[in-house]
């Protein structure tokens, strides 16, 4: 699979996945109510699990669901062109 997470897609990912991961955490230990009984436990399962797959994707920069839908926010840097002044003849 090629890369087709960057830019803003990714920084989003990378700011939103650990912010998830933290709160799965915490209401599990019961230190965050995000609802009573079975639900809250769901509820945090699904923020951990959401949390870590966007980490990992915005580490990999690849996404299966990107991919599946067709979008494309990686820019490879660099390029494979040469500068203009690589190529004007050196003067003797």
């Amino acid at each position: 699979m090629q890369k087709n997470v960057g830019g803003y897609d990714r920084t989003a990912r990378f700011v939103l996945g650990p912010i998830l991961i933290l709160v799965g955490v915490a209401a599990f230990a019961g230190l965050v109510t995000l609802a009573g009984g079975t639900l809250g436990l769901v509820l945090a399962g699904a923020a951990f699990v959401v949390g870590a797959v966007l980490t990992t994707t915005a580490t990999t920069q690849k996404c299966p669901i990107n991919a599946a839908i067709g979008i494309n926010t990686y820019k490879e840097h660099g390029s494979s062109q040469s500068s203009p002044e690589e190529t004007k003849p050196s003067a003797k």
